[in-house]
């Protein structure tokens, strides 16, 4: 989806050179350690100076590196109908990401299960509002974990048709992400020339890097696939308490990732990726429904701008433990600091709630109602002969209404959003069942998923991927 509001600039010129300038020093003078060998070799050969571990970066090494990134990519998915562009004036939507809990209406919490999994996929891909499938949905606790990532990637593909995210969790099960989706697309080749796979890699902050997500990273830019670096600082605990300080370190953090995938592969589709927030200081707590999450989220769209390539933050971020007045205030302000600001790849726009650590069904159909408002509201005024509406207004003149033209039935559906969820009845008609959102919202995912029927799959296909899994699973030795 294009934005055509203008984006909202929170840095002046000179603070994001401020920001640039420091970051440049922590990258050349103190460095970031990186946890694997071969990308040690990789800095090595690029002549950077290497101690140890510890890896420091030049200012016009990564500058140059920038430079071979692009600025814009197509994902492709299996419908072609759901390709997305991510980067430029594009913003695509996706579930929350991670989560290992589910909050039930009731206020109970219980483990995720594949399940659970399956469901988000069928929701995601029934959802006009969600541009891709997602990730990690919901972290199936009932699956061995040595074969979870293919079983969430078989549901990824076989419950919807749309883009779907890759396994982070080390350069093996990157690599099955990239043989299942090759299978899916018909070889490497054909993946390496239109990526089909995005994989959030994050940074283990303070200043490093660990092999599990250097060797996906690798593995992901060597075969031409996206990868999302991000960094999530926590303001008071893994980073300065204070913003500028965090904004800085974080922005090393990315940089240093960047440059990797560029001195791999020149060209690798790369997105800056940031989840920063802050300490909570009276419990200790991440807490990303806050005020500076929503100015983390901003200045990373705005950085990522400044050097030309696609961002990834915000969605609907809050810390609330059930689906409340908390999750849903806290969520649309960083939900809308997250469009308004130009935000491209928006993980966790729909169900994530208690700062990553829980997706809810009932969050999951609000946020999409969030969702859908907010593209709705990014697509600004139409100025075209319509739209001014000057021959109506004329028409109607003083005194009349304009309920019976034909210009409303003409325009109204086209310039009005009409809620899925929202109710706008007068008292008396909400009156008679007294449903508050949570409750309509657990109604519509219920119904949405009795009625979704999954976009068929090739028959040749999903044996090659069954066959697949089960090799792989008797390797790793799952059930």
């Amino acid at each position: 989806m294009g934005q055509l509001l203008p984006k909202y600039n929170i840095l002046t010129e000179d603070q994001v050179q401020k920001i640039h300038e420091n970051t440049m020093k922590i990258l050349e003078e103190i460095g970031i350690e990186f946890e694997y060998e071969p990308a040690l070799e990789v800095f090595r050969r690029e002549g950077q100076k290497v101690e140890g571990k510890r890896v420091y970066l030049t200012s016009e090494f990564v500058e140059s590196k920038l430079k071979s990134a692009p600025a814009e990519f197509i994902l492709h998915a299996r419908n072609p109908e759901n390709n997305v562009v991510i980067g430029g004036d594009n913003i695509v939507f996706m579930p929350g990401y991670g989560a290992p809990f589910i909050y039930e209406l009731d206020g109970s919490r219980r483990k995720t299960t594949l399940q659970d999994y399956e469901n988000f996929a069928k929701l995601a891909g029934a959802s006009k509002n969600m541009h891709l499938s997602g990730g990690t949905m919901a972290e199936p606790q009932d699956i061995p974990d040595g074969i979870r990532h293919l079983k969430m990637l078989y549901s990824s593909i076989k419950n919807s048709d749309k883009c779907f995210m890759g396994s982070a969790e080390g350069r093996k099960r990157a690599e099955d992400s990239i043989e299942m989706a090759a299978i899916l697309f018909g070889g490497k080749d054909v993946i390496k020339e239109k990526p089909v796979l995005v994989s959030l890699i994050n940074s283990l902050t303070p200043l490093k890097y660990d092999e599990r997500m250097l060797g996906a990273l690798m593995a992901y830019a060597e075969a031409g696939q996206a990868v999302v670096i991000a960094s999530l600082v926590m303001a008071g605990s893994t980073g300065p308490a204070s913003l500028a300080g965090t904004l800085s370190l974080q922005n090393a953090e990315v940089l240093a990732g960047i440059s990797l995938a560029q001195s791999i592969n020149p060209g690798t589709p790369v997105i800056y990726g940031s989840t920063s927030a802050l300490s909570d200081m009276r419990s200790g707590s991440l807490s990303i429904g806050s005020p500076e999450c929503a100015l983390f989220i901003s200045a990373s769209a705005q950085l990522a701008r400044y050097y030309g390539v696609p961002s990834r933050s915000g969605g609907g971020l809050n810390d609330s433990k059930a689906v409340d007045a908390q999750a849903g205030y806290e969520s649309m302000m960083t939900l809308m600091a997250t469009t308004l600001t130009g935000i491209n790849f928006v993980l966790h726009t729909a169900g994530i709630l208690q700062y990553f650590m829980a997706m809810s069904y009932e969050k999951f159909i609000m946020d999409d109602e969030l969702a859908g408002m907010l593209l709705h509201y990014m697509k600004g005024y139409t100025f075209d002969e319509d739209g001014m509406a000057y021959d109506v207004i004329a028409k109607v003149g003083p005194g009349g209404h304009f309920l019976t033209q034909k210009h409303t039935r003409k325009n109204h559906k086209r310039e009005f959003y009409t809620p899925t969820l929202s109710d706008r009845n007068a008292y008396d008609g909400w009156a008679k069942d007294k449903l508050e959102a949570k409750q309509r919202a657990h109604a519509r995912w219920q119904q949405i998923l009795a009625n979704y029927v999954p976009p068929a799959l090739d028959q040749e296909i999903d044996a090659k991927l069954q066959a697949f899994i089960a090799q792989r699973s008797e390797v790793l030795g799952g059930e």
